[in-house]
């Protein structure tokens, strides 16, 4: 039972156990008195009829005191002692509550609070392992052509011209890594600004399907799209930034594309006041148990094809962070047309 349900209904059982005895004394004076006009109680009686009543209302406000005590008061005493002791390096066992009250709800809040606060304490540990990696394996192969240049004196203009080359490539790589981290930065940082407007779904969608329609066919891949959005429905956003949504999304069913006949399926619906869009393919895919972890930062299923490919684990938790401030939300799954499925939700306006 809820506090604000139960708590009214504790001060009503109060007032009836104050009010009712002095009630029924009067009642019963009353009817012996029925022949009698009304008048005070003796003095001695009414002494006796106060002292109870006093006496009855300070053991109802003890009880009630105590009440409150070890279930408000005692809780919110250990929710304070718990949040001294939060750390993110050193995680403790989680708050135990049986109650299904809003004291209950509480503690079920700060626990997830803790495990939010601890993943994201892996989270920068791993983008911070994962730049490092990025950073260092370029780097190692540019130090050791440098050393070969500087302690070979008798390497042929060839040899030399292509480490020269070798050199150059791994310094552009290392040129787009850093142009990465800045961009997804940046965004990061430009959607605490963004301005937002109300946006026909269907029209959106269909701007949206017709463009990379046209685009896949001139990679000589097919899209396939449809739709049941009405023009009475209305999604508040900056396109700009869900269009990058879309983006990441297509570009990368085509980057990790391992057949000629790549086909992308695009789909768009309408449940419990949400538009779904949907992005899926039959390409190479995702093995199931990798699927939740495709939203982290620097996250690669497999590092080989990132290096032949160009990923860098960025663009999909760059969809996360821009859905998620949009109000909504984005999963990934297997898709039945064999490849990888990715759904994410928007709020559709009241």
């Amino acid at each position: 039972m809820k506090l604000k349900i139960k708590l009214p209904l504790l001060f009503l059982l109060v007032f009836v156990l104050i009010i009712s005895p002095g009630a029924v004394f009067i009642r019963t004076f009353i009817t012996n008195n029925r022949s009698q006009s009304l008048r005070f109680f003796p003095g001695p009686v009414r002494l006796e009829v106060i002292f109870y009543l006093l006496l009855l209302t300070g053991l109802v406000f003890v009880v009630l005191a105590v009440y409150l005590h070890f279930n408000i008061t005692k809780p919110i005493q250990l929710l304070n002692t718990r949040l001294k002791e939060v750390n993110i390096r050193r995680p403790i066992s989680s708050l135990n509550s049986k109650r299904n009250d809003e004291i209950g709800e509480l503690f079920n809040h700060f626990n997830d609070m803790e495990e939010r606060l601890h993943q994201a304490h892996k989270e920068q540990i791993g983008m911070i392992a994962a730049m490092a990696h990025d950073l260092k394996t370029p780097l190692t192969t540019i130090n050791g052509f440098v050393e070969l240049l500087a302690m070979q004196k008798n390497l042929s203009d060839r040899d030399k011209q292509e480490f020269y080359e070798l050199i150059l490539k791994k310094t552009k790589h290392i040129a787009e890594l850093i142009k990465a981290f800045s961009s997804f930065t940046k965004d990061e940082l430009e959607l605490e600004a963004i301005d937002m407007k109300s946006i026909e779904a269907r029209k959106f969608f269909e701007n949206i399907a017709t463009e990379y329609e046209i685009e896949l066919s001139g990679l000589n891949f097919e899209l396939t799209w449809e739709h049941s959005f009405n023009s009475n429905q209305h999604i508040l956003i900056n396109e700009h930034m869900i269009r990058r949504v879309f983006g990441n999304l297509f570009s990368n069913a085509v980057r990790y594309v391992d057949k000629r006949d790549l086909n992308v399926y695009m789909s768009g619906y309408v449940h419990s006041n949400c538009a779904y869009f949907q992005v899926e393919d039959n390409g190479l895919g995702v093995p199931d148990e990798e699927l939740s972890f495709l939203f982290l930062k620097f996250f690669t299923v497999d590092k080989s094809r990132q290096n032949k490919s160009g990923g860098m684990g960025l663009g999909l938790a760059s969809c996360k962070s821009i859905v998620e401030h949009h109000g909504g939300a984005i999963s990934a799954f297997r898709s039945p047309y064999g490849g990888l499925g990715i759904q994410f939700t928007l709020p559709l306006v009241k």
